[in-house]
């Protein structure tokens, strides 16, 4: 208890070595480091992960994160793991499907939830809350059991002349097409997007389309030139979302895609763990890096609006 004509020190008047103890002992300090140091412990495994991934690609073999020869001395650099981007020319086929895939799942998903999502928003109608919370349970609902259901659904669409299977690049929107495997997919992220993009709508001030429609626009016109530049971040987020999805997807080509010349990386991936020839891991690490690295490269330039996802779909309500 400070007496009078005396001054109780402050955290700015002491040593330096007291101001650390001192802002250390603090309960708010000490708890903004807490998290820091969770995060940085939780990560540690996977970044071995990865460091283990690149090492693995660059050589013949490894012990642990070591590279080593075929005598277990320290070396063993190669680039025969990578042999596969000029000796097996089928790999860019693959990478064209894959690309193709994510482009249409990301159009077909960001098209129909900009559309869907900003009339639940802004429109009431009968049944309303019912279709909120069926897409909810539609998003939910396991879609391995659905695979049977739509393998004959996209049997019968292959037999419809053209558009079955004579279509450019996607082969058309039948069994056993690339496009049939987007159709698909995009049915099975709509949930989602929807859901998604009713929140960013939500966020969206009232008086900016009222004011809209009493200069004289559309309904149509309000939404396409005052709504949705407004919501621009929100469909960036969901485009790259879904974009990512689309890139690393394996079950759906993986059941509905027999021909060989039509699979994706992910299922090419697959195909090379064979149940009886021996598997080249560092071959294997090598195309597995091969996907990763066009993720990492979008993600890395796009994460600040793949987090809107969380930050303006999250205000979604009935």
């Amino acid at each position: 208890m400070s007496t009078p004509g005396t001054t109780t020190p402050t955290t700015e008047s002491l040593p330096p070595t007291r101001r650390n103890r001192s802002r250390w002992t603090d309960s708010e300090y000490r708890a903004s480091w807490l998290p820091i140091v969770i995060l940085v412990v939780v990560s540690v495994p996977v970044v071995i992960g990865y460091l283990w991934l690149i090492v693995s690609t660059l050589s013949d073999r490894t012990h642990g994160l070591i590279p080593v020869d075929s005598e277990g001395n320290f070396g063993g650099f190669t680039l025969r793991n990578w042999s596969f981007l000029w000796e097996d020319p089928q790999i860019w086929t693959i990478t064209l499907n894959t690309f193709l895939l994510a482009t249409g799942l990301t159009v077909g998903v960001v098209a129909v939830s900009s559309m869907a999502g900003y009339a639940l928003s802004r429109l009431k109608f009968p049944g309303r809350r019912s279709l909120l919370a069926g897409m909810l349970i539609l998003h939910a609902f396991p879609s391995v059991t659905l695979l049977i259901s739509i393998f004959f659904v996209l049997r019968w669409l292959r037999d419809v002349p053209v558009v079955g299977s004579d279509l450019p690049l996607i082969g058309g929107i039948g069994y056993n097409t690339v496009g049939g495997v987007i159709l698909v997919s995009v049915a099975l992220q709509l949930p989602l997007g929807i859901w998604l993009m009713k929140g960013f709508f939500d966020g969206v001030s009232w008086d900016m389309e009222r004011a809209a429609l009493i200069d004289g626009c559309s309904r149509y016109q309000a939404w396409r030139k005052v709504v949705l530049p407004a919501v621009r971040p929100g469909i960036a987020a969901l485009a790259i979302f879904t974009f990512i999805v689309g890139w690393g997807s394996f079950l759906i080509p993986y059941t509905y895609l027999v021909d060989p010349t039509n699979n994706v990386i992910a299922v090419y991936l697959n195909d090379l763990l064979g149940p009886t020839s021996p598997v080249n891991f560092g071959e294997l690490a090598a195309i597995g890096l091969f996907q990763l690295i066009p993720v990492l490269i979008f993600f890395f330039f796009t994460q600040e609006y793949l987090l809107n996802i969380f930050a303006g779909g999250a205000k979604g309500g009935a």
